[in-house]
């Protein structure tokens, strides 16, 4: 007999089908085995159990219904319970960072040097780590684990590219100033920017933390200590391809990233170009010739937060993109920096960047005090050492972090929920873990990047 709850029961039947049947598709087309087959199991179980329910007398069909409704109800009651506060105060730090310390400028010092030989005889602590990094083949190294002629040598001529692009990061000011107010001058320089490739675009006023206090890299004055008198900060983000990047540590993530690096700088530098040929003095900051730390920049102009990575989570991309920033006197609007705790209880709670590390570069655990700043510190130098024996720049940790998965609506559904309930965060992290696995394989680069062929 056909009870009126067994209405209920075949909507559910069908809902359950349709949400986790659409999942399965989605998560196939992402390049997500497991999750595939996770998605597919769920839509028959709960398809059967809602069709199940409809079969039983009226008396279970009450009682299922009852069930159901005081799950949802303390589901609602977990999602508006206030879980995971975090402490977002300190998180400024208290003095600049010297470049010539970041394991990227003291990589590149040639020994025997001037100034390798000044700069180990001012931190001798260094030296050994950054002998035992030197020993291992190098990035792009075709005696590197992970080495592929084809893709070292496409991503060469990316970083190559980005090379050449460091040229133009600086210029003359055009004498003849183009005015309009603030408001409309920061409109069309995001427009402009977003027209030039930038996925996201925010601006800031710079502080003294954001900017270096020596320079550490870049064609010309090593060791000369930072003045940049701009008063405003543009950050540019662009966006890394989730299948390159999920690939890691395998070459297809160097590819990614040395390609979006130039995408970044190609942005940047005709954005600075734009705003000197408007009479006002700019600078673009990119690969290898900064001099400012971007993810403070970023953080700071309202696009994202720095999780237990230490880079930047942007809310609908995490830490899958790449920054570039543009200094200038021209006056701007700020953007109004959004603090999200929510970001920092996640990845308080996730820890699956960590657990994932090849090298455990990636702490666990609460955040620190460190230099009178609240916040996760890696081992660089772990970090970079792993770069150098792979010949890639891993990427792992991008690629397991939930916020990587792509910019869609099922994923979009779960960032809205974990940005506004605690409770929701914890779910999530368990779903991710249940439908991901909490150590995910690298996931298969696309097929172009795998042509076959012998080296002659």
């Amino acid at each position: 007999m056909l009870y009126p709850l067994a209405i209920f029961y075949w909507i559910g039947a069908a809902s359950s089908l349709i949400v986790f049947a659409g999942f399965a598709i989605v998560s196939l087309l992402e390049g997500e085995p497991r999750a595939t087959r996770v998605s597919a199991l769920a839509a028959l179980a709960g398809t059967m159990l809602f069709a199940l329910a409809a079969q039983l007398p009226q008396s279970a069909q009450i009682g299922i219904f009852f069930g159901t409704v005081m799950l949802a109800l303390t589901g609602l009651i977990a999602f508006l319970i206030p879980v995971g506060e975090v402490d977002l105060t300190r998180d400024a730090p208290s003095k600049r960072m010297d470049e010539r310390n970041i394991v990227f400028a003291r990589y590149n010092l040639v020994p025997g040097s001037p100034e390798h030989r000044a700069y180990y005889s001012r931190w001798p602590e260094d030296k050994a780590k950054d002998d035992l990094t030197r020993s291992k083949p190098g990035l792009l190294s075709l005696r590197a684990t992970h080495a592929d002629g084809l893709l070292f040598s496409a991503s060469q001529g990316s970083f190559s590219v980005t090379g050449a692009l460091r040229g133009l990061v600086d210029g003359p000011v055009s004498k003849e100033k183009i005015e309009l107010s603030p408001a409309k001058m920061t409109d069309f320089v995001k427009s402009l920017s977003r027209y030039y490739g930038a996925l996201e675009v925010g601006v800031t006023k710079l502080q003294p933390y954001h900017v270096y206090s020596h320079v550490g890299r870049g064609p010309y004055s090593y060791g000369e200590p930072i003045t940049l008198y701009h008063r405003y900060a543009i950050a540019i983000t662009v966006e890394m391809d989730h299948k390159m990047v999920g690939a890691g540590p395998a070459a297809a993530t160097v590819v990614e990233s040395a390609h979006q690096y130039v995408e970044a700088a190609r942005a940047a530098v005709q954005v600075a170009e734009a705003i000197r040929g408007w009479g006002y003095a700019a600078r673009a900051h990119i690969d290898g010739d900064y001099r400012v730390i971007c993810p403070l920049v970023a953080r700071d102009a309202g696009l994202g937060e720095i999780g237990r990575m230490g880079i930047l989570i942007t809310p609908r991309h995490g830490p899958r993109v790449r920054l570039a920033v543009v200094t200038t006197e021209l006056e701007l609007i700020p953007d109004r920096r959004k603090k999200d705790a929510s970001v920092i209880d996640f990845c308080t709670i996730c820890e699956k960047c960590a657990d994932n590390c090849p090298v455990r570069a990636i702490p666990f655990g609460e955040r620190g005090e460190i230099d009178g700043t609240l916040r996760w510190r890696i081992n660089p130098d772990t970090c970079f050492r792993y770069w150098n024996v792979v010949g890639t720049d891993c990427g792992r940790c991008l690629s397991v972090c939930p916020y990587s998965h792509p910019n869609s609506g099922f994923h979009n559904l779960v960032r809205w929920g974990s940005a506004r309930s605690g409770g929701f965060r914890r779910l999530a992290l368990w779903l991710d873990d249940l439908f991901y696995g909490k150590r995910p394989a690298p996931r298969r680069p696309p097929a172009w990047t795998s042509p076959g062929g012998s080296v002659k």
